[in-house]
């Protein structure tokens, strides 16, 4: 897909080429859209995706890449709409602009970087209490997250109390050095509420399988629930299916792992 094509599209332009053979997904069956949330300190763009006239459905939380709210995003946030979920993304990075039209990597690492933590979740509460106050079911709440979206699984899983289950995409384990991020996944073992599935490529330049390894050997010492999948030559970015990081097989599985987590832990039914 040409650069055109693909800002026409709604897909990110920083992430680089997008593959002609995207997934795209309709909503037939869904009511889906955007809308906007109260936060703290104004209102936030999300995308939501749910089965039309069904009462009370599970609520599920899509974290996103560094790339903003684009088309890939909202795709998935369809995807789980038709497994009967009320699915929201938020777009926490709103505060910076929309994100999806910056091109160039270095101008938008320093953006999202700058993000806190605690406003990330303050960000994510008021998503789940605006699902709730729509019909959905935050009894039933589940979080899945992609890249620094798998990161945001992880710490939502050790802030929130209410969640019954998370599951992250390649999201890196350890953090880069950061005031704003007091915490990585791996300190935050001891604080873990809530069940996570880990789905990691061995091949990813980003996240060495060894502090997978460390991540899941903490877990396991500390008796709290996780499962992990590391798959054989995948690299980072396995599920992007508009990137040429996609490896079809580990992205098919990896969506089949998620729905059996959700449906074990309650999530969907």
């Amino acid at each position: 897909m040409t650069a055109s094509a693909a800002a026409a599209a709604g897909y990110t332009l920083a992430a680089g080429p997008v593959r002609a053979d995207v997934i795209k997904t309709d909503t037939s069956g869904l009511d889906a859209g955007e809308a906007k949330v109260k936060v703290t300190d104004g209102e936030m763009p999300v995308y939501f995706a749910r089965p039309a006239g069904v009462k009370n459905p599970p609520v599920v939380i899509v974290a996103m890449e560094i790339f903003g709210l684009h088309e890939y995003i909202k795709d998935v946030t369809r995807r789980l709409g038709k497994l009967g979920a009320f699915a929201v993304a938020p777009d926490y990075y709103f505060r910076k602009g929309d994100l999806t039209k910056i091109t160039e990597m270095p101008q938008l690492l320093p953006q999202v970087n700058a993000k806190p933590d605690s406003e990330l979740f303050s960000d994510l509460d008021s998503t789940v209490a605006w699902a709730k106050s729509q019909g959905g079911d935050a009894g039933r709440l589940g979080i899945v997250g992609f890249c620094r979206g798998g990161r945001t699984v992880w710490e939502y899983a050790a802030h929130s109390s209410a969640l019954k289950a998370g599951v992250a995409f390649y999201g890196p384990p350890v953090d880069a050095p950061n005031p704003l991020w007091p915490k990585s996944p791996t300190q935050l073992v001891p604080e873990m509420k809530a069940p996570v599935l880990g789905l990691y490529g061995e091949a990813d330049q980003g996240i060495p399988v060894a502090q997978v390894e460390a991540l899941k050997a903490a877990l396991a010492a500390a008796h709290k629930t996780a499962e992990f999948k590391i798959y054989p030559g995948a690299p980072h970015g396995f599920h992007a299916d508009y990137r040429a990081s996609y490896r079809k097989e580990a992205a098919e599985d990896g969506w089949a792992q998620m729905q059996a987590w959700f449906k074990k832990n309650g999530v969907l039914g």
